[in-house]
């Protein structure tokens, strides 16, 4: 099952009911063509925060020269860092290096705290694409991550939500620049399962319903420019697209 979340034509919030078949949304009685004009689309959850995790695949931490971690490596991005499907994203100006980072999203179903990892996908709404989009030059500077990773517009996120049924356990996940695959692996590589990680992450901190978890990335991370097309693809969930302004 998929859901969306949109903005219908009289300015309402909706969560409603995605076909992927007929790319269509519904509500109620009203439903839309998914890209129909009249609406807008919403990323498909709203976290009180998103809990990512790095260097959680070991090609893309071999890519940093880093090694896989021996326990997950987790930082935080606000909500201010939300982006949605189909818009343009603006980057901080005067930087060198600004990275695509394509990543399965876990969406929490459940307000959780101390979760057994046997128990972990009970608390999961399901899954959705994110881009754990990464000021470099910051990024470099500073431990805690937050001019580097926690920008305004620095996770785009959806199109829409799918119920773990739907995403394989080893859901390929790719990204395109341009029309250009540059990233392309498969949940299965992951260090840390999801499970894992919501058993680690609800050990130090609550979880609310709506909350998300960045599972990582694969390699082929690399530096975006103005104007450029990112599409990021997730089997069993769909396709995040979003173009990129930097000043």
């Amino acid at each position: 099952m998929y859901h969306a979340r949109f903005r219908d034509p009289a300015g309402s919030v909706r969560e409603g009911r995605y076909d992927p078949d007929d790319h269509t949304v519904s509500f109620g009685s009203d439903e839309y063509a998914f890209d129909d004009p009249a609406i807008d689309v919403l990323p498909p959850a709203e976290p009180t925060k998103i809990a990512c995790v790095g260097r959680n695949y070991a090609d893309h931490a071999a890519e940093l020269d880093n090694e896989v971690p021996d326990r997950p490596l987790l930082f935080l991005k606000a909500p201010n860092a939300l982006a949605s499907h189909g818009s343009t994203v603006t980057l901080p100006g005067g930087k060198d290096r600004l990275d695509w980072e394509a990543e399965l999203a876990v969406v929490i179903g459940e307000s959780c705290a101390d979760v057994d990892a046997d128990d972990a996908m009970d608390v999961v709404a399901g899954f959705t694409c994110m881009n754990d989009l990464s000021n470099r030059d910051d990024q470099h500077r500073e431990q805690n991550w937050v001019r580097g990773k926690a920008f305004d517009n620095a996770a785009p996120l959806g199109p829409v939500l799918a119920t773990p049924d739907e995403v394989p356990d080893d859901a390929t996940v790719e990204l395109r620049v341009n029309g250009e695959r540059k990233q392309h692996g498969n949940r299965s590589q992951l260090a840390f399962d999801v499970p894992t990680l919501i058993e680690e992450i609800t050990t130090y901190m609550t979880l609310e319903a709506g909350d998300v978890i960045a599972t990582g990335t694969p390699d082929g991370v690399g530096r975006l420019s103005d104007g450029d097309a990112v599409a990021i693809e997730i089997e069993g969930v769909g396709t995040l697209e979003h173009t990129v302004r930097i000043p």
